[in-house]
């Protein structure tokens, strides 16, 4: 029996998809959750859209039921024993008519469908007994996910609150797939995409990134049905969450692709990368596991500064982004701050300030990273500089403006907006933001760390001063906990160069006393 049609609230439906995941508890780990709930959901949804599709062609066609079947009338095709309803009938091997009918919906959908669904193992009767996808369905099956009960915004929300519930549950592997959506949405206000650009996520995991470019153009009151949203993600089930979360809101121009956008780039136009108005990104950090023997004959030119250590990729993954700018691009990516000052990596960074396309260096607070408590910052590029900004770099040191509570770290939209004016002021604002000369730059051999140019202001202090020259003790004491917190910066990149060797086995590029020291 169907349950009756009415809308459901955003509270509701996020009980209601948590309390899908409960059923999971014991049987699988907490980081699997996602290749099984996510499926599901995608699956009752199309069902359901289908059904309502089916409904309102009947009532127009004064109940031709061939009519009401016809493609055209349906987002997606359904094929006969593929529907939610057929499954829920199955009395026993669930899981084997749960995955025969989702590559059935796959394979009748070649161009929007192919591989969504993912590769979960619906088969493992050990893992996942007949009993509890039953449970599964029938806790899905209590609820009508019409477009009628839950508009494509509201799920899509719903979607990301069980993602974000996800990444807290399974502990370190949430890095993989999750970004603080706080940092986010600074990040898409700072680019401030518009109505008929294209944005590009080279490493997507679930869409995220994406989907708040949507929105900001949304809350800009631009056409966001004009946006074409491409990505790349490398973890089957990930680039498969993140094609759902667009679909779930409602998206439809997008090209999100499987693969390792490293040693195979997926987004190419012609014979070079297609490039991009906007990028957002939050790499994977400091990878050592890729092929930096291709990279230094890269065909497709993305080594242009040069090639990074084996243990860090970081500055080929900037170097990808970079070259994947359009003529007007800009872009968007947090890193830790390591990418700032390494020693290893000064000549690719010398190079990339001499291209003048660096805009902004802003140090954001601890925690921020997921299940991480090192420091993130966000490098702001852009090919297409305003005149007042040329040969200049903005640094922001918002270290504090970040809020902390129940073990989760976020901005506030006061800390976002504190950021963001800023940005659009691009000017001096003691212990807070600099503008900084390229000339200043390459004085200091092209190290970014925000120390060196934003002079902490310690409370009471002259706003006559520009914190340079401490005249007292209070300000003695400020600039003593800068260079303390340089030191512990370095200190991080030291950790993480011996961590890489450990790893690898192998003895280090050059000297490892230099590895982290800033110039």
């Amino acid at each position: 029996m169907r349950p009756p049609s009415r809308r459901i609230s955003q509270q509701e439906l996020e009980s209601y998809l948590w309390g899908a995941a409960v059923l999971l508890r014991g049987l699988i780990d907490a980081g699997d959750y996602k290749q099984f709930i996510f499926p599901l959901l995608f699956y009752k949804r199309v069902s359901d859209v289908w059904e309502e599709e089916y409904q309102t062609a009947l009532a127009n066609s004064n109940g031709d039921l061939s009519y009401a079947q016809f493609a055209e009338n349906h987002r997606f095709q359904i094929p006969e024993g593929a529907h939610w309803n057929d499954v829920r009938q199955s009395p026993k091997n669930v899981g084997a008519a749960i995955q025969k009918a989702m590559r059935a919906i796959e394979t009748a959908n070649p161009d929007l469908l192919d591989g969504i669904f993912g590769d979960a193992p619906w088969t493992n009767r050990e893992r996942l007994p007949d009993e509890t996808l039953k449970n599964l369905i029938e806790h899905f099956s209590t609820q009508t996910l019409s477009v009628a009960n839950v508009p494509e915004d509201e799920l899509g929300n719903a979607y990301e609150y069980l993602i974000k519930k996800f990444a807290d549950d399974s502990g370190h592997t949430a890095a993989e797939f999750y970004t603080n959506r706080t940092v986010v949405h600074l990040m898409t206000q700072l680019l401030a995409p518009q109505a008929g650009e294209s944005i590009y996520d080279p490493t997507c995991g679930t869409g995220g990134m994406l989907i708040s470019a949507l929105d900001e153009v949304k809350r800009s009151g631009g056409e966001h049905r004009t946006l074409k949203l491409y990505g790349q993600e490398r973890n089957l089930i990930t680039s498969s969450i993140a094609r759902m979360n667009l679909f779930l809101h409602g998206v439809e121009d997008f090209e999100i692709i499987r693969g390792d956008t490293l040693a195979d780039p997926k987004h190419i136009e012609g014979d070079r990368l297609r490039q991009f108005d906007v990028i957002l990104a939050n790499p994977p950090y400091s990878i050592k596991q890729w092929n930096r023997e291709a990279w230094a004959q890269d065909k497709w030119g993305r080594n242009h500064l040069g090639t990074p250590p084996q243990g860090r990729a970081d500055y080929a993954f900037q170097q990808h982004i970079l070259t994947s700018l359009t003529s007007k691009g800009r872009c968007a990516v947090l890193w830790p701050h390591g990418v700032l000052f390494r020693n290893e990596e000064q000549a690719m960074r010398a190079r990339m300030i001499e291209q003048d396309w660096v805009e902004a260096v802003i140090g954001l607070g601890p925690n921020l990273f997921y299940n991480s408590p090192m420091e993130s910052c966000i490098v702001i590029c852009n090919r297409k500089k305003a005149a007042a900004r040329k040969d200049k770099v903005l640094f922001i040191d918002a270290v504090n403006d970040v809020t902390r509570e129940r073990a989760q770290s976020f901005l506030k939209p006061e800390h976002q907006q504190r950021i963001l004016g800023a940005f659009k002021g691009f000017a001096d604002e003691p212990g807070f933001a600099r503008m900084a000369t390229l000339a200043e730059l390459q004085k200091n051999a092209g190290n970014l760390s925000i120390p060196l140019y934003v002079k902490r202001r310690p409370a009471g202090a002259s706003t006559a001063d520009d914190g340079t020259h401490p005249d007292d003790l209070a300000e003695a004491w400020a600039a003593w906990e800068e260079h303390g917190r340089d030191f512990w910066q370095q200190m991080d990149s030291l950790v993480e160069t011996l961590d890489a060797l450990e790893q690898s086995g192998s003895e280090p590029e050059g000297d490892l006393s230099r590895a982290s020291t800033i110039s």
